[in-house]
């Protein structure tokens, strides 16, 4: 195919205000990926938006399969629907006072 660019689990986009930091969850518009470098404002950043990823968790516990949203703000992964995108699956149980949870990143916009 002619116009076939990438598989698309990794893209390249410009880092958003703040720069991003290696790890760290990403979120532009409907796209959500998690940085795999350091950067700053404006400078190219490969996300990746598919695989399983340790993200930190906001308080709430959260179970196998529970879907997981994103809080923009806290940049933390809550089973909260309600003014967050979701952004993948929960893959192993975290407690209340956990900091982190497994999510498999689902790979679509959010």
């Amino acid at each position: 195919m002619r116009n076939y660019i990438q598989a698309g689990d990794n893209v390249t986009i410009a880092a958003p205000v703040g720069g991003v930091v290696s790890g760290d969850g990403v979120l532009v518009g409907s796209l959500f990926g998690i940085a795999a470098a350091t950067v700053l404002a404006g400078e190219s950043v490969e996300l990746v938006s598919r695989g399983v990823f340790e993200l930190p968790k906001a308080a709430g516990t959260l179970d196998v399969g529970d879907k997981a949203y994103w809080i923009t703000a806290d940049k933390a992964v809550t089973g909260t629907a309600s003014g967050n995108k979701l952004v993948g699956v929960v893959i192993r149980a975290a407690a209340t006072d956990a900091p982190t949870v497994r999510v498999r990143l689902n790979g679509i916009s959010v």
